[in-house]
């Protein structure tokens, strides 16, 4: 039987994955990830694989994302033994750098449907795996109609 503490101490692993991601903080997102083999598939990217591939991929993404703020919906949180499953929607709110020396250049909303595996350590729970793939829109849809 899985223990609220177990599910709850998940919760808290994968909203500090979010949080680190928001405020840029690469050392607290890299502490997250285990030291093993692990792997990441961004939205629209091929498959990263070993812990110096997918920490790049984080710290490419950090340095050309001035804002990103993630809301999370749908979150479900499956634990069998030491390893745990989360689920969720991403939603998406990012803008990247002005292109005239503004502060801040235009934001973009997306979704993402996210599935984030963890692995229960002696330093907590840690994650082995993260698959995010973009939600189509119904413009989206409508406009990939129109073009047939």
């Amino acid at each position: 039987m899985v223990s609220r503490t177990d599910i709850e101490a998940v919760e808290e692993a994968n909203t500090a994955f979010y949080e680190a991601m928001e405020q840029g903080d690469f050392d607290a997102l890299s502490a997250l990830w285990l030291e093993d083999e692990i792997s990441c598939v961004h939205p629209g990217w091929p498959v990263l694989t070993g812990r110096g591939e997918v920490l790049r991929s984080y710290a490419l993404i950090m340095s050309h994302t001035d804002y990103i703020q993630f809301f999370l919906t749908d979150t479900k949180v499956s634990v069998l033994g030491d390893t745990a499953l989360v689920t969720c929607t991403e939603n998406i709110l990012s803008g990247g750098p002005a292109e005239d020396g503004g502060e801040l250049g235009p934001l973009v909303g997306q979704l993402v449907v996210a599935t984030n595996v963890f692995i229960r350590t002696s330093g907590g729970w840690r994650l082995w795996s993260h698959h995010g793939s973009p939600v189509l829109t119904e413009s989206d849809e409508d406009e990939d109609e129109a073009s047939d």
